[in-house]
């Protein structure tokens, strides 16, 4: 049943348009006006009857999905996803759901995005395109499907600004699948590829690429990521070096243009091949992402790693290599070698999602409700003087530096305990002297699951800052 919703709009007030309209619609969740057998209008139609446009109307939805009041269900609409009296007290119904929900674990671990694309009318018609072609009798290109590699080239000419032709694109099945192929082409026939990485770093690409058989040794790095200057000290060459230049993981600081220039003329002066792993790079919230590595003047060889498991989700496990040069041939042979572990139907459907503007717009869609969960996170712990915020410029995660006398460790326990899930800085360093703080994920939960979590992350750090006084 749709939704009768005499709603007015102060197009006077210094309150911006979807700030009211979010407020209008939330007190009448609140109030008992709009319950959950309630369809809104679409947002054309209650744009063109409010006389604002539509992304008043789709930013005040978005907003009020992201908080749990609402929820969209693609052709379906979008419904009031909660009840409440006229008194602001859950209905029975309603009470208990909530019952359910203080009582679930709510995770914050890091890496995970918002779940909503599998709820995109655009996802969804991708995969409808995707099942209705011919079946293939044929295994998928071993590189990845034609229409794959050229809606991945293309996305990134938009989104990085990088001059790709398809035929440089290789498909992965994510990012370990991407560094395990990385490994293979780099093993010799006697001792194992050396590979440098950051410290603190990806700890999940220390595994992978240590059960590949590489030699992983790391460098101490500070937010920013790491310094030319010190490679130049390095007892050793190594054949590859792992960076995260535009957001460095988990730090959250990204490499000054002079420091990739200056890695560039060292990787090139030493035949040293770089990955650069681009996780996050569609997510900025406060200053536009620095130019990749890879596309820097440079005779250096630089393999660019990506994902779709930030941008979309790990679910799909897909990613791609952008690779030039005598290694990226070598990348390609080794590819050819273990065939495409990426179903062709799969890469049918993204490939259809891509070049028809789903992801592009889905990405938009996420960069404002991450930006708004950033800013729920800097309203509750902000101001707070016991806390240092960083890694907050991009990407979907944070990291809060804490004082001596809060142990990250004691902290992630009782919060577990309270029912949120936090993980400690200090597991993502692998030699060097570990920080004492929390990296926290912001964009898999709704706003009020965060806000919730982050209340009792609050309460926590009181609690054990009286106990230490």
């Amino acid at each position: 049943m749709e939704a009768e919703l005499p709603l007015v709009l102060d197009h006077r007030s210094r309150v911006p348009l979807a700030a009211q309209l979010v407020g209008r619609l939330r007190a009448a969740i609140l109030d008992g006006t709009l319950r959950p057998e309630h369809t809104l209008p679409a947002s054309r139609r209650l744009a063109a009857g409010l006389g604002v446009s539509r992304g008043v109307v789709v930013r005040a939805y978005e907003q009020l999905a992201g908080e749990g009041y609402l929820e969209s269900r693609g052709s379906g609409g979008t419904r009031v996803a909660v009840r409440s009296d006229g008194r602001g007290m859950a209905s029975a119904g309603a009470q208990a759901a909530s019952a359910m929900a203080q009582t679930a674990t709510i995770d914050l671990t890091p890496g995970r995005p918002s779940g909503a694309p599998f709820r995109d009318r655009d996802w969804r018609a991708a995969w409808r395109k995707a099942v209705a072609e011919p079946v293939e009798v044929e295994l998928p290109a071993a590189l990845g499907t034609p229409a794959l590699r050229t809606a991945v080239a293309d996305h990134l000419a938009a989104s990085r600004g990088l001059s790709v032709s398809a035929d440089d694109v290789v498909i992965t099945a994510g990012t370990s699948d991407a560094l395990q192929l990385i490994v293979a082409a780099l093993r010799g026939p006697t001792a194992p590829p050396r590979v440098l990485m950051e410290d603190p770093g990806y700890p999940t690409a220390r595994r992978v690429l240590s059960a590949a058989g590489a030699a992983v040794q790391t460098l101490p790095v500070a937010d920013d990521g790491l310094e030319a200057a010190q490679l130049a000290a390095l007892a050793f060459r190594p054949e590859a070096i792992l960076v995260t230049p535009s957001h460095q993981y988990p730090l959250g600081g990204r490499m000054p243009v002079k420091e990739r220039l200056a890695l560039l003329a060292w990787a090139e002066a030493n035949r040293v091949l770089i990955l650069e792993d681009d996780y996050d790079s569609e997510f900025r919230h406060r200053r536009m992402p620095l130019p990749a590595l890879a596309s820097l003047p440079s005779s250096a060889e630089v393999v660019l790693v990506g994902t779709f498991s930030k941008s979309l989700s790990p679910w799909l496990r897909c990613g791609y290599l952008v690779v030039r040069g005598t290694s990226g041939q070598r990348l390609k042979d080794a590819r050819h070698d273990l065939g495409t572990p990426v179903p062709g139907v799969m890469q049918s459907a993204l490939a259809n999602y891509i070049s028809g503007g789903g992801l592009a717009r889905h990405i938009a869609r996420a960069r404002r409700q991450y930006a708004h969960r950033r800013e729920l996170l800097l309203d509750r712990l902000g101001g707070r003087e016991d806390v240092q915020l960083a890694a907050l410029d991009g990407g979907l995660h944070a990291v809060i530096r804490l004082r001596p006398n809060i142990p990250a460790e004691r902290l992630a326990e009782e919060a577990l305990g309270l029912g949120v899930r936090v993980v400690t800085l200090a597991s993502y360093f692998a030699e060097r002297t570990p920080e004492n703080g929390l990296v926290i994920g912001y964009g898999a939960p709704t706003d009020l699951e965060l806000g919730r979590a982050l209340d009792i992350i609050a309460g926590l750090l009181d609690r054990m800052a009286g106990r230490s006084a």
